[in-house]
């Protein structure tokens, strides 16, 4: 429905009012559809859409109460006013608990209709727009968390607690970022999480990958070129820093970044401003840097291959991401919410995980990180033949390494760091929920589920070992 034309309802069983009504209304520009009864008023709220329903009170069929209460089911946010012959203090109170916008008198005065189902439409209008863009914004929120596994952040384990804690005190500032971290461990959704929790948040967010730019490419794409600059500019074309003039410019594998070009950026983070390539007139531009690398930035500075006075620059503040095998007591709590993801993206029963599987996903030292784990629950999920995840889920490869390493430890008599040889069963169980709730920071739920024991049984031998 566009949004200038407004359609109203009018049902009235005297044919002769009901066309009046709507030939006085169609002069204000409203699509009028006129019913001569109730029925058939409430199988046209069924089969279209109105903008506001105007009905008749007293109709042969059913009346008009009737219809406002049927349409209140089938359309709730679409206005209904009721015409009646009969006014009476008590048919006005019984209308409006029924949910009527409003209640005229007959005879109708069209000045009165007109002002009255004006007002009713625009609040109509008004409030499907606000949900319409609360919705909106919820989609694109989940769809955001989504699309950069925003959610990839989340842990409880004393490493994540101190991202957050930074993360919390430096959103807000204009300072530059430097993330540090393994691949796959989230420096990208870090540098989105400082953006958003930022007062630039309005603004862009870009992100150049330099390990993915050729020294040809890199400068034409962070700067910009003008038409003739090089073979293949056939147009002036706007760079990548210009475009995040007033946000955030989140520049991935920095340490990947030439020499030559890093020369040119910290003349960006120095005077503010760019020159495209070719060019000769810069460019102001307000930026805020987020710098993310999985390479030891000092030791690049010593070996001259990254230049120092930009090391500096933007080491202003340092994030380290944790590997994921330093938190495994996060595991649990990003598969349970990878698992509530793609239950819903793929439409999967999948609600649990079995603790077998748990505690291989737990040991499991996870090269590829968050992003391996986000990948394999996302597997597990899509091919699981029943609601609960078992080990037979949990991907082949996964599995092998568990079959190595316990072929490994039968060769040595150790298992999982624990040495079997020559302890007692009382001993190795001992040791084993000790090592357990030292793995899930002393959550006694969680380490039951890994062990394979009820709450419980396990509280009765944390007591009963004098465990901690």
């Amino acid at each position: 429905m566009s949004q200038e034309t407004r359609r109203v309802l009018i049902v009235d069983d005297d044919e002769g009012h009901g066309e009046a009504l709507a030939d006085g209304l169609e002069i204000d520009g409203y699509e009028c559809v006129v019913v001569g009864s109730g029925t058939a008023g409430v199988d046209s709220i069924q089969r279209e859409e109105f903008d506001a329903v105007l009905t008749d009170l007293v109709m042969h069929d059913r009346s008009g109460l009737e219809v406002l209460r049927e349409a209140k089911v089938i359309a709730p946010d679409t206005p209904v006013l009721l015409i009646t012959g009969h006014a009476t203090v008590e048919t006005a109170v019984d209308a409006m608990r029924e949910g009527a916008e409003d209640y005229l008198s007959k005879p109708v005065k069209l000045g009165e209709l007109r002002a009255k189902l004006s007002r009713a439409v625009e609040k109509s209008r008004l409030k499907k727009d606000n949900e319409s863009l609360r919705s909106e914004n919820v989609e694109l929120r989940r769809q955001f968390d989504k699309s950069f596994g925003f959610d990839g952040l989340r842990g409880h384990s004393p490493e994540m607690t101190r991202v957050f804690e930074i993360l919390a005190r430096v959103a807000p500032t204009a300072a530059t970022v430097l993330v540090l971290g393994e691949s796959g461990t989230g420096k990208e959704l870090i540098a989105r999480a400082i953006h958003t929790n930022s007062e630039r948040r309005e603004k862009n967010f870009v992100a150049v990958n330099c390990a993915a730019l050729t020294e040809g490419l890199i400068e034409s794409e962070l700067f910009g070129h003008i038409k003739g600059a090089f073979t293949g500019a056939l147009a002036d074309k706007e760079g990548r820093i210009a475009y995040a003039d007033g946000g955030t410019l989140f520049l991935d594998e920095i340490g990947d970044m030439p020499l030559a070009t890093q020369a040119k950026l910290l003349r960006v983070l120095e005077a503010r401003e760019v020159v495209q390539v070719g060019g000769n007139e810069p460019t102001s531009v307000d930026i805020r840097l987020v710098a993310a690398t999985n390479r030891n930035l000092r030791e690049m500075v010593a070996e001259k291959t990254f230049r120092e006075d930009l090391f500096h620059r933007l080491q202003v503040v340092e994030i380290h991401l944790p590997a994921l095998r330093e938190r495994t007591g996060d595991v649990p709590l990003l598969v349970e919410h990878f698992m509530a993801e793609f239950r819903e993206t793929h439409g999967r029963d999948v609600v649990a995980i079995a603790p077998e599987a748990r505690a291989l996903l737990v040991r499991y030292p996870w090269p590829g990180n968050v992003r391996e784990l986000r990948n394999a629950v996302e597997n597990m999920v899509l091919l699981a033949a029943d609601e609960t995840l078992s080990v037979d889920d949990v991907p082949v490869g996964i599995r092998l390494w568990e079959s190595d390493g316990a072929a490994t430890g039968a060769d040595s008599g150790i298992a999982g760091g624990l040495q079997l040889a020559g302890r007692s069963l009382e001993e190795i169980e001992r040791a084993l929920i000790q090592a357990n709730l030292e793995l899930m920071d002393g959550n006694r739920k969680r380490a039951a589920e890994v062990l394979g024991m009820g709450e419980r049984t396990l509280y009765r031998k944390i007591k009963e070992y004098g465990l901690s």
